[in-house]
């Protein structure tokens, strides 16, 4: 772990985290990445994420890191009085819980900020104010309504992504959003208030298919069915069962696709001579090379088209990422030391700054690990009070 917070962009900016799940998590997680210090507020027993089952077991440790713990219990009222005073020791403050909860703990923008004006404060929801507002919302839930299940399984079967987009994407909009409220702070000296939603995040992820629809007023088809810009661009079956993904996206890429196949013949006919022919025979076309690639193994084929620079892919599955060797000599993966003791690895935010990648400063904080160091500090204040 480095220790090297003092050289982060947001050393010296405090975030109060009172979030559960993944959407909040992650927007608390980039700050904390980004060098901020993040208290994540617990109730008594600790955040029920840390102990979810199945698909949900990694959310804690993918979420958290870098954070301090505290457990207050917000539903009491010295819970409330003392959750109102650390968020006035704040710069920030992030929640993402049902709409309305906040504000029935007065713990909400609107009370808070009456008496820290300098506070930035994040609510993470699952609509932007209008009509559906005070729904509850899941990402499963916004893919639906947002149009990227429609757009992601074959017609007639809607299918979610097999991630959490909207939620990881809304912590990111989130953190986005105080960002630029930071910066406009050091200008007016007063804080904001900042919406992510999942609804609105899902549409913006659809807009690219909207925007089709209002150019060309037909209605765009499912990704699975959609007409290709590019004749060669889809997974074929190698031999041994291995799929590849293909993409040759030019008249120069498919002519260096066949040459690496040694199926130059296919070069002189008519029906492929250029990429708008080729789309117009795409499913012959697809066919044909389908039986050339279902003789040739991924090990072999794989290093030729990387050579001959044609861009291809494995279909990975999320188990094979931990050992992928780019991840691992990148700097992508890192160690850190878990709540239990233990150690796991974690995937780093996606970027470079100034070289390096934003990593892993502390380990996962047990329950309430930071309550003493956090709230001791804050008891003078709060029996002068």
């Amino acid at each position: 772990m480095n220790n090297d917070e003092p050289t982060l962009p947001l050393a010296g900016i405090r975030v109060l985290e009172f979030t559960h799940m993944v959407m909040g998590p992650t927007c608390g997680m980039i700050l904390a990445d980004l060098g901020a210090e993040v208290i994540k507020v617990e109730p008594p027993g600790g955040d029920r994420t840390r102990k979810l089952p199945g698909l949900g077991i990694g959310f804690f440790r993918s979420f958290n890191r870098n954070k301090k713990s505290v457990v207050l219990d917000i539903t009491s009222e010295e819970g409330r009085v003392t959750a109102a005073e650390l968020a006035g020791q704040c710069d920030v403050v992030l929640e993402n819980f049902r709409p309305g909860l906040m504000k029935e703990l007065g713990l909400d923008h609107e009370t808070l900020s009456r008496r820290f004006p300098h506070l930035i404060y994040v609510s993470h929801k699952g609509f932007l104010p209008g009509p559906y507002e005070k729904r509850l919302a899941l990402d499963e839930v916004v893919q639906m309504m947002g149009g990227l299940s429609y757009m992601t399984g074959p017609v007639g079967r809607p299918l979610r992504a097999g991630t959490s987009v909207n939620d990881i994407m809304g912590g990111m909009f989130g953190a986005i959003g105080v960002l630029a409220a930071l910066r406009e702070r050091d200008r007016t000296g007063k804080g904001q208030e900042v919406q992510s939603a999942l609804f609105e995040n899902c549409v913006f992820l659809s807009s690219q298919h909207m925007q089709q629809f209002l150019m060309t007023g037909e209605p765009p088809p499912p990704m699975p069915s959609r007409v290709s810009a590019w004749s060669v661009y889809d997974v074929f079956a190698l031999a041994g069962g291995e799929q590849l993904f293909i993409g040759a996206v030019s008249d120069k890429q498919f002519a260096t696709l066949c040459r690496v196949l040694e199926r130059t013949d296919l070069l002189a006919r008519p029906e492929y001579v250029d990429n708008a022919a080729r789309v117009a025979v795409r499913p012959q076309l697809l066919a044909e090379l389908g039986a050339i690639l279902a003789a040739h193994r991924s090990d072999e084929l794989a290093p030729k088209l990387e050579t001959a620079g044609i861009p291809y892919a494995p279909i990975a599955r999320p188990e094979q990422l931990v050992d992928d060797p780019h991840l691992k000599e990148s700097g992508g993966l890192a160690p850190m030391q878990t709540d239990d003791g233990g150690s796991t690895s974690v995937v780093l935010l996606p970027l470079l700054m100034g070289g390096r990648r934003p990593g892993v400063r502390m380990p996962l904080p047990k329950v309430g690990e930071h309550t003493e160091e956090i709230l001791g500090a804050l008891r003078p204040k709060l029996h002068a009070a």
